[in-house]
Parts: structure tokens; sequence; C-alpha cells
């Protein structure tokens, strides 16, 4: 991976927030950043097909529902880049804000196997 190719992914608001709530909470379903970020799904859907298609995420399917996370194949810099940012922003603003909707969800899917 490329930093070029890192930080066109992130320089969006809705990819970067994406990012930091699969960095914080693992593999999440669509359904479940949709509801953190108060978006529409397919708007939802579309920033994390970038993210996946940059090499920052993964998916996993169960069922009828996607599962996205980090890739765990990501290199190490593009992690610490994500670990740092994650910890920068976690209790700031908008971020604190989609972790707050995603812990109020009263339901939640159940993780997939390999996730």
């Amino acid at each position: 991976m490329l930093p070029e190719t890192l930080f066109r992914a992130l320089s969006d608001t809705t990819r970067l927030r994406s990012a930091m709530l699969l960095q914080s909470e693992g593999a999440l379903c669509v359904c479940e950043v949709t509801a953190a970020l108060d978006l529409s799904q397919p708007k939802t859907s579309r920033h994390l097909a970038i993210l996946r298609n940059a090499g920052i995420t993964r998916i996993s399917r169960d069922g009828t529902r996607v599962f996205y996370q980090i890739d765990e194949d990501l290199p190490t810099w593009a992690r610490t880049i994500l670990e740092q940012t994650f910890a920068e922003t976690r209790d700031s603003g908008r971020f604190r804000e989609d972790f707050e909707r995603l812990a109020q969800m009263t339901w939640r899917p159940p993780r997939p196997a390999d996730g």
C-alpha cells in the first residue's frame, strides 16, 4: 500500500469516522456503522467499499450481513497511523458522538465466526 492510497481514502470525514469505529470495535456490520454515523445505508456502504478497495478494510459475510474490519495485512506503518489517530480522536466531537450512538444500539448482530 502506498501512503497516498491510505491518506486519500481517509481524507473523507465519513471514511475516517468509519475507520475509527472499526479500529475501536473490530468487526462491525454495515447496519452498525450506518447507525453510529447516522447516515443512510447506501452512503455508508459506498464509503466502506472505498476503504475496502484501498486495502484498509476487509469483509466477511454472515448470511445476508456484511461485516467490515481493518485488514490484518495492513502494513505496520499504516496500522500505527490508524492506532494513533484513534487514540487522539476517540474522545472528541463527532468521533465521541459516533461511539455513543453505537453504544446506544438496542440490538447488535452477533459477530461472524471468522471475525
